[in-house]
């Protein structure tokens, strides 16, 4: 069921449509080195390979994840041999671009540089992360995007009533071809590869929903730990927890979960969630998110999982604060780029007499012998004096603290009593 031309190929309108860019290239016989990037079974190999037959050239598939160097060399010198001898050059079409090092996308450059090959790669990984920036600069870069449900449909339906196909043997019910649309998640392919499963089992020409469930199961979920799917679901989760939804946490949540993230980098996020975006404004946040680090340890999965929604739930629904957030990252900005002053003699140690001699810890007032609890003493640098970093907001716990700390400021301001070493 390969589409054999671009009228075929379903989805991709942006691109492939009428009057989409690659369309008009590919129409205007405009070809040169293009980088497709999206998710599987989006019609990137489909497409390399019509473009190979609309250029004439000869189609030369590889993946980067299981050739090496010396392959795709003698590929590249066998096109640059042909287009001096033929004037034809080969197209290849290399797919997992992605997991090829630095070093060896630069061996595609001269030839992509002189022309003498039609080159594709196709990716399934943000080329921005991936790929250098020579072989950026030389690519045209095309986005293909998951499928729509109504592409799906159409493409399931044409595979029952082609010849090439199932040529209207089978009828499958409404229900059945949402659930194969569900399972299929945006890919062309998995769509085809379920119906195929089904019409394998079916005993009968019509298919059911009871059928689907049966053939195929469940779902595989789309994921890769070290990929960006990784970090595009725990910024969604991260995101949802800090807008204070916890049925958009819990969803994330669990499909990390399912995919088979390891409970212990959520478990650790959940922890950076509750210091950076709760912080203050419920300190219990972070003793619940330790909670589910413990549970982790001691279960691991699948037991853990009710721990870690608790602790996701939990800080989705607490008062949110990022002022403490904010106030560290300001004070090692001041770190880095102000002068490592000295500490205040009043704030040092002084263990020895000779230390003392030399002004430690005189003008030291003991904030416990004062009526206040408060002494008016500055505990910054001189060149920081004023700074203020932890600026509270008025929710949750951090209102109370800021009306506390209002009171602290006060009592400074107007305490008047004696200067006093105290103990240190």
């Amino acid at each position: 069921m390969r589409p054999r031309d671009l009228d075929e190929v379903v989805g991709q309108r942006g691109i492939l449509g009428p009057g989409g860019s690659l369309r008009v290239l590919v129409e205007r016989e405009t070809y040169r080195s293009f980088l497709f990037w999206g998710p599987p079974g989006t019609g990137k190999t489909t497409v390399g390979r019509i473009l190979a037959e609309r250029s004439r050239a000869r189609f030369v598939h590889l993946s980067a994840a299981l050739s090496g160097v010396k392959e795709v060399r003698a590929v590249l010198d066998r096109s640059r041999e042909r287009q001096q001898a033929e004037g034809r050059r080969d197209l290849l079409f290399l797919d997992e671009v992605h997991r090829f090092t630095r070093a060896q996308q630069d061996i595609l450059l001269p030839y992509l540089e002189e022309g003498s090959i039609l080159f594709i790669g196709a990716t399934t990984q943000n080329p921005s992360f991936s790929m250098t920036s020579a072989l950026l600069s030389r690519c045209q870069l095309f986005l293909f995007e998951a499928l729509g449900a109504e592409d799906l449909r159409a493409l399931l339906r044409r595979a029952l009533l082609d010849s090439r196909g199932f040529g209207g043997k089978y009828e499958v019910e409404p229900e059945a071809e949402e659930a194969l649309i569900r399972l299929a998640d945006g890919d062309a392919r998995r769509a085809l590869t379920a119906l195929e499963l089904v019409v394998g089992v079916a005993d009968d020409r019509r298919i059911s929903a009871a059928l689907v469930a049966k053939a195929v199961q469940r779902k595989t979920l789309i994921y890769d730990r070290a990929g960006e799917e990784h970090y595009n679901l725990i910024s969604a989760l991260h995101k949802s927890v800090r807008n204070s939804d916890p049925d958009a946490a819990l969803y994330w949540l669990a499909r990390m979960i399912e995919a088979g993230e390891d409970p212990r980098f959520l478990a650790r996020r959940l922890l950076r969630m509750a210091s950076e975006d709760v912080g203050l404004a419920d300190p219990r946040a972070l003793q619940v998110a330790i909670a589910a680090v413990e549970a982790v340890e001691a279960v691991g999965l699948p037991e853990c999982d009710l721990a870690l929604a608790e602790a996701a739930a939990y800080l989705a629904v607490a008062p949110k604060s990022n002022a403490l957030y904010v106030g560290m990252n300001e004070a090692k900005r001041d770190v880095a780029e102000q002068p490592d002053e000295p500490v205040p003699l009043h704030l040092r140690n002084a263990p020895t007499s000779l230390m003392k001699g030399l002004g430690y810890g005189a003008g030291y007032q003991y904030a416990h012998d004062l009526e206040s609890g408060v002494a008016r003493m500055d505990c910054l640098p001189e060149g920081l004096r004023g700074r203020r970093y932890y600026r509270p907001t008025q929710r949750g716990l951090e209102k109370a603290i800021a009306e506390r700390l209002t009171e602290i400021r006060r009592k400074r301001e107007e305490e008047t009593g004696p200067e006093r070493s105290g103990t240190t």
